[in-house]
């Protein structure tokens, strides 16, 4: 395979989204199109049955909406640092481990770079956050480690790592025309970051920026977790979450959890699961509540409940209004509404854990929220107005700036190495 000298790709594999951005010689970094004209990808597989191919991005996610046989992983990067990764699961007839299939999305990614460029770039940045599992050093370095392997798997060289944040904040640098202290707000699909940095255009050129890098933090927690929030608030009670049966107490709530964890949701259509949900039916009061988490189960609607949730939670933020949650597909008339004032009720806890964390940033660089000059957002669920809000009341005297939610972090690994 041929490499291209003083290339440098940038990888951010997210949780919900990935995007790669090629920096070659002195020029600006560029973002690759991965899907048609799109410069990000859902980060989704979907394993048709049927003709027995791979579909990526948007094209596996439609796949599986449009009733396509065949098995949907979404959220893949929350299995690093777990006991999960190593489990087998049948893929195309054969056992594969999760890194396993982890590598087939990154191995897709290494052909697009190599369409594009005509050669593999000598170099590779790909984005980490702070803390692949919160409080848990060990772990955390083997997930690193997994995630460099499955790299290597794929077909990549000379790779190298570089903190998501970080990375966004060399991207906001290219934009800016003097010196400033920016807390990086970078919130994912599976974690939210932090760095406080000192930027300008007269550090650009420096090799070594340890020193502009003021404090980093982070948590395990993101747009996925906002979701399985939403689910169960909205969705899992029409199923039996929170239902009291004959006997006076809930039904058991582990499959309502589980159905709203985008990473869990395909343990749940096993025979063994499928069993253990038809015997929960003595714990319902209701039987219709029952018949509709076993048509959820044995339909397999996990995915499809998920992706409902996430584009109601999208348009209501986006919007400022009411969005509907139809679900004429489990049962004739079925739904919910999530409105403007839910949704921000619905996240307020997590949503102050995220500003604590942010807070904790600032205070671990010994500055005052006064101090900053911006607050930079990237990361696809920073768009969240429920999110811009209360880091607007955190952080009144300091600007919001949106940087390119979806790209933002590639293009900064792709000057990473600078």
């Amino acid at each position: 395979m041929a490499f291209l000298k003083d290339t440098t790709l940038g990888i951010d594999f997210g949780t919900s989204n990935s995007a790669m951005a090629v920096r070659q010689g002195r020029g600006a970094a560029r973002l690759l199109a991965l899907e048609g004209a799109a410069n990000t990808l859902p980060t989704a597989l979907f394993f048709n049955a049927e003709d027995h191919r791979t579909h990526f991005g948007r094209d596996a996610v439609a796949q599986y909406l449009a009733g396509t046989e065949g098995r949907l992983m979404r959220s893949l990067k929350s299995l690093l640092g777990s006991a999960l990764l190593q489990e087998q699961t049948a893929v195309h007839g054969k056992l594969v481990s999760y890194q396993d299939v982890i590598s087939l999305f990154l191995r897709m990614l290494a052909q697009s770079a190599l369409d594009s460029l005509g050669g593999m770039p000598d170099r590779v940045w790909l984005g980490r956050p702070v803390h692949f599992v919160d409080g848990d050093t060990a772990r955390d370095q083997q997930a690193e480690m997994a995630l460099r392997q499955a790299a290597q798997d794929a077909g990549f060289e000379n790779v190298a790592f570089q903190l998501e944040p970080i990375a966004a904040a060399l991207d906001y640098e290219q934009r800016i025309d003097r010196e400033a202290l920016v807390l990086v707000v970078d919130i994912g699909g599976g974690t939210s970051d932090f760095t406080v940095v000192r930027l300008g255009p007269e550090r650009m050129a420096q090799v070594d920026r340890s020193g502009d890098v003021l404090a980093t933090t982070g948590i395990h927690l993101g747009g996925t977790d906002f979701d399985r929030r939403l689910n169960l608030e909205l969705l899992m009670p029409l199923l039996g979450f929170r239902h009291t049966g004959p006997s006076g107490r809930e039904v058991p709530n582990r499959v309502f959890f589980d159905l709203s964890t985008w990473h869990l949701i395909q343990w749940l259509y096993t025979p063994r699961t499928l069993r253990e949900a038809q015997g929960l039916r003595p714990d319902y009061a209701d039987p219709q509540l029952h018949a509709r988490l076993m048509t959820v189960l044995t339909e397999r609607y996990g995915h499809r409940l998920a992706n409902t949730v996430e584009q109601a939670k999208i348009s209501a933020s986006l919007q400022d209004a009411d969005a509907a949650l139809a679900l004429d597909w489990v049962e004739a008339g079925l739904g919910a509404l999530m409105t403007p004032e839910g949704l921000a009720r619905h996240l307020e806890a997590p949503l102050q854990q995220v500003v604590a964390c942010a807070h904790d940033c600032v205070q671990r660089a010994d500055l005052k929220p006064a101090q900053l000059q911006a607050i930079y957002l990237t990361g696809g669920s920073s768009a969240l107005r429920p999110l811009r809000q209360v880091l607007r009341a955190a952080f009144p005297d300091t600007p919001q700036v949106e940087g390119d939610l979806f790209g933002g972090v590639a293009s900064g690994l792709a000057v990473a190495a600078r």
